[in-house]
């Protein structure tokens, strides 16, 4: 279900409400829950019920179990939620249950040759397809009420079964909610919950494609902004945004500078989490053992406390730190409480402070920098284990803020960037509800640190799907954040959301409305540079004025294009006196790439003279120059800019400067800027074997610069310039001359 989807405003507010809370429930990992979620539009029930799947079929970095085959390397991840469609010839839902978990049995963790391990958490199943009921036999209807009536005994505590770990989701149309409570009134009483979504009933046929399994687009909408100078139509790089404030209850920040230029580098994978779980595992069955409760092994027999929150808080604790250290003791220490706490079955609202406080430990980690895919998880389990047990909590609002902050993180944690656009829609979600819940004139600084982080995780959205619908609610939000926050509570905070709202505004330019909104971006980064010292804060002013004159190039392309290429190189040239080779070399390197282009475009203006011309097409190969020359230095950092763009956007800088009628230089110098020119299209063209369009373009420019060799240096310049090429290229070159 979107949250974007605005037909039917009353029922969609409503239906979101329910989903939410659907979700909630399903996520908190409680054993033996019944839910029956009731809704008669197909549509849009396939909708809910493929956004839970997808959500939550692989909730939490698709935790991978350790083989008990020892001959295999790893396991499939084991899902969390399971859809099945009814069997219409035998409509049991239990049976069919059990036959999933016969064919797919939770595999066993922890087993080694002195312990024999135990299974992992049984998944939760979602039951779609009983609206077909309807169009069978009045005795299949029955069968299914029979079969219902029957199932109560799955839900006693003494049953012996796995099924009794899992939680059943049954989807049935309002109809069928009447027929259960007259027919199956066992079944109904051993309800948790009951879920109605509104909307009009639409026929069973139209459901006739219901797929069993859910998947949800993992396609990457990026955009490559980073363009050539050779289509006229370059995009100077790396706009930023500033401190983006990522904050938990205690007023630490996160921060988080976005590229915005479309260039996402990934960033190394760490070692799965399977690996990490099973080197955990590993020491906690070495022979070394003691009954202490200090020891993790203690941790094993914990009955009351999920296993996959007991594994993770075991392959979290440091081994090599000394083990009556509170760093070592104190996790297993809660974990322990926790166990006790629920067999003396003490008030909920206990047994959720305990958890919150697991959660508050692991946070805290988190925040001094120890940010790992487990401490992560480990901190999301807790505070959700916290919110199913007290949903009245004082603390529920910043509760649910750090869990949006929480899986923004574990969005940007590698190796998590399959599951990505899941995480920050979950991010989104527990944002949202918890604005719900904190009104912005009693609680103003909360109210507006919550906007300002879902604004930033609708930018990180964007990156994946519908890009115009998710920057504009950022830009929604960052409006809302700046509503509540103004320069007088903290200027720097105010300055940071400022830079974010403009980078949200340029990008939203590059969609619609350019001009309206390139010119409120601009806007924006000059209100965040009031409150920026140059002094004291000379990196972030560099920044932001680099992020202005990109706001000021991009325009150029739509009106006053001399005078807003003008004043990005100001700009540009400002943020050079602060972004400079020897403070951040990488920032450096982009701004002079930005610069060179923003050179080029005023060169090639119609309305500027040959004489300026000449000039800003040597600052321009100047600006080039000193970039490729920054990278070069930075071998192995990323770049926020195409270095075989900037290759290629300095030969032809080259080349134009020699072929423009107003250039006098003798033949020396006219060979000499040539043969750069050569130089540097070669070397784009030899990174650019695995882009075939890039590859063929670039080739073109290197034939047309060996005729201008010709052209003004004879033949003799000709075969100059064909001794600097490869060899196994001449013969296509040849027949192109």
């Amino acid at each position: 279900m979107s949250v974007n989807d605005t037909a039917h405003n009353d029922n969609s507010a409503l239906n979101r409400q329910v989903y939410h809370r659907l979700k909630l429930a399903l996520s908190l990992g409680l054993r033996r829950q019944l839910f029956l979620a009731v809704c008669d539009n197909l549509y849009l029930r396939n909708q809910i019920a493929g956004r839970l799947h997808s959500t939550l079929a692989y909730p939490i970095g698709q935790v991978l179990s350790q083989p008990s085959n020892a001959q295999e390397n790893s396991t499939p991840a084991y899902p969390r939620l399971v859809t099945l469609r009814l069997n219409l010839n035998d409509p049991n839902p239990i049976i069919q249950i059990n036959q999933w978990l016969a064919n797919y049995p939770p595999p066993i963790i922890g087993a080694s040759k002195d312990t024999p391990g135990r299974p992992f958490a049984v998944p939760a199943f979602q039951i779609v397809g009983v609206e077909h009921l309807t169009k069978q036999p009045v005795a299949t209807q029955r069968l299914f009420l029979h079969h219902l009536r029957l199932s109560e005994q799955y839900f006693s505590i003494q049953e012996s079964s796995r099924f009794l770990e899992s939680n059943l989701l049954l989807w049935i149309p309002r109809p069928w909610l009447s027929a259960i409570k007259q027919s199956a009134p066992q079944f109904w009483r051993c309800r948790t919950g009951v879920f109605v979504f509104a909307g009009e009933p639409t026929p069973a046929t139209h459901n006739s494609g219901y797929p069993e399994r859910f998947s949800s687009s993992k396609s990457l909408d990026l955009g490559n902004l980073e363009q050539s100078i050779l289509d006229e139509s370059v995009t100077p790089g790396e706009l930023t945004t500033a401190v983006t404030e990522f904050k938990f209850k205690n007023n630490s920040d996160f921060p988080a500078e976005t590229q915005g230029n479309g260039v996402h580098k990934i960033q190394e994978a760490s070692p799965p989490i399977a690996d990490l779980l099973k080197a955990a595992l590993q020491q906690q069955e070495s022979p070394n053992r003691s009954g202490s409760k200090s020891n993790p092994q203690s941790l094993s027999s914990l009955s009351y406390i999920s296993s996959e929150l007991t594994e993770l808080v075991i392959a979290t604790i440091n081994t090599n730190i000394a083990q009556d250290t509170e760093d070592y003791l104190q996790p297993q220490q809660i974990l322990l409480e926790i166990e006790e706490l629920h067999e003396k079955q003490v008030p909920v609202e206990v047994l959720a402070e305990a958890y919150h406080r697991l959660g508050t430990l692991y946070r805290l980690r988190i925040e001094q920098g120890d940010s790992t895919l487990e401490n992560l998880m480990v901190a999301i389990i807790a505070y959700q284990e916290a919110i199913s047990y007290d949903e009245t909590s004082p603390q529920l609002p910043d509760i649910l803020n750090d869990l949006g902050t929480l899986y923004w993180m574990l969005y940007r944690t590698p190796p998590n960037s399959e599951e990505g656009k899941t995480y920050i829609e979950q991010a989104i979600e527990f944002y949202q509800l918890a604005l719900n819940m904190i009104s912005p004139q009693t609680h103003r600084e909360t109210y507006a640190r919550v906007q300002n982080n879902l604004g930033t995780a609708y930018g990180d959205l964007a990156r994946f799907s519908h890009p115009s619908e998710n920057w504009q609610q950022a830009v929604l939000a960052y409006n809302q954040a700046l509503s509540y926050r103004t320069a007088d509570m903290d200027s720097l905070k105010y300055a940071a959301c400022q830079n974010n709202l403009g980078t949200a505004y340029w990008h939203l330019g590059q969609y619609n409305q350019p001009i309206v909104h390139l010119k409120k971006a601009i806007a924006a980064y000059n209100q965040a540079l009031v409150y920026y010292n140059p002094e004291q804060e000379p990196l972030k002013y560099g920044m932001i004025q680099n992020n202005i004159g990109t706001a000021c190039w991009n325009l150029a392309q739509y009106e006053q294009p001399a005078q807003n290429l003008q004043l990005a190189i100001d700009v540009y040239s400002e943020a050079l006196k602060y972004r400079t080779p020897a403070n951040v070399p990488s920032a450096c390197a982009a701004t002079q790439n930005n610069l060179g282009t923003a050179y080029w475009h005023l060169a090639n203006l119609s309305q500027t003279t040959k004489e300026a011309r000449q000039k800003y097409l040597q600052l321009c190969i100047s600006a080039y120059e000193e970039a490729i020359d920054l990278a070069h230095s930075l071998s192995g950092t990323l770049l926020s800019f195409d270095l075989l763009a900037s290759y290629n956007n300095l030969g032809l800088a080259h080349y134009q400067l020699v072929i423009d009628k107003s250039f006098n230089g003798d033949k020396a110098t006219r060979s000499q800027h040539l043969e750069t020119s050569l130089d540097n299209h070669l070397q784009a063209l030899n990174g650019l074997s695995k882009q075939p369009e890039a590859y063929q373009t670039t080739f073109t420019y290197v034939v047309k610069t060996i005729r201008a060799f010709h052209n003004e240096l004879g033949i003799q310049g000709q075969n100059l310039a064909l001794s600097k090429v490869p060899s196994q290229l001449l013969p296509e070159i040849l027949s192109k001359l």
